[in-house]
């Protein structure tokens, strides 16, 4: 599995450290490479290119709240990215929602952080389930009119 990760420079440190700690899967690094100030649209619209593109299964997206990268994420086309706060709703986002991107705070402690990706990771998507499909349809229907 491959595993696409980006942040800001409020996410770095976090991003830095998780790479080291989810060695088994492959993770793409995305940028941006330092603590110095730069903007997280930049990180949040490659990253959601990456998942477009298909050259990643997954994304993990970090800025200090986690609301502008993923807001940044879910401009691109085709890109389904929450901003998660426990482990319930990575669950929930992956197995209902079908997020393809996580988005997580570069500031929150990173034992949460850690149990979120975790939870994401060993999810899957529920493909049973009408009522979420129907749901999820929905959004792709409106996402492939534009």
């Amino acid at each position: 599995m491959k595993i696409g990760i980006a942040s800001d420079h409020r996410g770095y440190e976090t991003k830095e450290k998780l790479k080291q700690i989810f060695k088994e899967y492959e993770i793409i690094d995305y940028g941006t490479n330092s603590t110095e100030r730069t903007d997280y649209p930049i990180y949040g619209i490659k990253l959601g290119e990456k998942i477009r593109d298909k050259e990643v299964d997954y994304g993990i997206a970090i800025c200090g709240s986690a609301v502008g990268i993923s807001i940044a994420c879910n401009k691109v086309k085709g890109v389904r990215c929450g901003k998660i706060n426990n482990k319930e709703e990575a669950i929930h986002a992956k197995v209902n929602d079908h997020v393809n991107v996580i988005a997580i705070s570069g500031e929150a402690p990173l034992e949460e952080n850690i149990e979120i990706i975790k939870a994401f990771l060993n999810s899957k998507e529920n493909m049973e389930d009408p009522v979420y499909l129907k749901r999820v349809k929905q959004i792709e229907r409106y996402e492939n009119e534009r």
